[in-house]
């Protein structure tokens, strides 16, 4: 075992192995996309039951081994609990952790990327942002801190208060996305750009989508 690493990080994925342990797959501020073991988490004395679920912005206590991390300790820092009382936000949030995990690797700089999952997440919880413009903002703004969006293309037909947002979406940082609101048909409009930016990079199905739409 090599010396206690602690990263910053949401949980992404969680699987059941074994008996009782479990597999998270993480989204970390230091190591990018990691996989990590947390040995008896499942067991029903165990203190890692309720952290070590999918959707908790956590502290993580890691140890790093020849082949996989292991988990030594969990501090969650936010757990969501506004989001995961409402079955869309849930079904929304986990597309976007589905597409985070698709995008994301092992010991890239994927800190922007952490950073937006979490701003997406509160925006999920606001009563005051709809969910389908968190979507539209989340796409198009995830392909472009992966580097594969650069704006609409020209000789687009879409409305001027649309074109306005998508600029606004690629330029303004992360922290200040959620600031702004738009009309339903501009909403419309982002979630059709978002759907085509997406197309143009990658052929991979979300499975997650088929819950959303």
């Amino acid at each position: 075992m090599k010396d206690l690493l602690v990263l910053k990080g949401i949980i992404i994925k969680a699987e059941n192995v074994n008996d009782y342990d479990r597999r998270l797959v993480i989204l970390t501020d230091k190591r990018g996309k990691i996989s990590a073991f947390v040995r008896g988490a499942r067991k029903p004395n165990s203190r890692f039951i309720a952290a070590s679920n999918p959707l908790n912005m956590c502290t993580f206590y890691i140890y790093e081994g020849r082949n996989s991390y292991s988990v030594n300790e969990i501090e969650v820092t936010n757990y969501f609990d506004d989001l995961k009382r409402d079955y869309d936000s849930v079904y929304m949030a986990m597309y976007f952790c589905e597409m985070t995990d698709y995008y994301a690797r092992e010991n890239n700089d994927e800190l922007e990327l952490l950073k937006l999952l979490y701003q997406s997440l509160r925006a999920l919880e606001s009563s005051q942002i709809p969910n389908d413009l968190v979507r539209a903002v989340w796409e198009l703004k995830s392909l472009t801190v992966n580097g594969e969006y650069a704006g609409a293309l020209a000789g687009n037909t879409y409305d001027p208060t649309t074109l306005y947002a998508i600029d606004y979406i690629i330029r303004t940082p992360v922290k200040s996305l959620y600031t702004f609101t738009v009309k339903e048909k501009n909403i419309k409009e982002l979630l059709i750009e978002g759907r085509r930016a997406i197309k143009a990079v990658t052929d991979h199905e979300f499975k997650s989508l088929e819950m959303i739409n």
